[in-house]
């Protein structure tokens, strides 16, 4: 059992025959009543988000989830493959799981991926990840003070917000949890 204090984000417990895994933790302290905590939920297996409130003090089933650190390698039809850098093992992913971070998988990169005994439940991403620039509208001398910003296709296909001095094939950090542009990368 592990208290409902103790859950963070990515923390994965079991409620009435549910995995559930924590995306985010409000503790709320009201007066002289007792606090509260609420957390934002993700069903493991069927994807539905759900808000949960538990009072202070009150008792989760925690999962022994084992994390491993492992390297993207390629994706077919319905997974994504990764390996395990120390015993070469490769481990199919459902795309299901993967969701929509599939568009910042980078073939080389390492991702942290969350397994109870054999079976996946959840991919962690780098909070934030370098990629390059293939199509934008040319920039302009003397646009690098000003807050305006203008689209860019990244490589990996997805378009973000940049601003206007970012030319083509310059890299650019992108946050993964939100999908825009943080700043200009070496």
């Amino acid at each position: 059992m592990i208290s409902v204090t103790d859950l963070r984000s990515g923390t994965i417990f079991e409620e009435n025959g549910n995995l559930l895994q924590v995306l985010s933790y409000e503790h709320i302290k009201m007066g002289r009543g007792s606090a509260n905590i609420k957390v934002k939920v993700k069903n493991v297996r069927t994807g539905t988000i759900t808000d949960k409130s538990f009072i202070n003090g009150a008792k989760v089933n925690d999962m022994q989830v084992i994390k491993k650190d492992l390297q993207y390698l390629y994706k077919d039809g319905d997974s994504a493959y990764f390996m395990d850098p120390q015993t070469f093992e490769q481990v199919g992913v459902s795309l299901k799981i993967v969701g929509s971070d599939v568009y910042y998988l980078k073939e080389g990169e390492n991702c942290n991926i969350s397994f109870l005994d054999k079976e996946a439940l959840s991919m962690n991403l780098p909070p934030k990840m370098v990629f390059t620039v293939i199509e934008t509208a040319p920039g302009v001398k003397g646009n690098s003070a000003t807050n305006v910003f203008k689209d860019a296709t990244l490589e990996n296909g997805l378009t973000v917000k940049v601003p206007l001095f970012i030319k083509i094939g310059e890299k650019v950090r992108i946050d993964t949890r939100t999908g825009a542009y943080t700043e200009k990368a070496s």
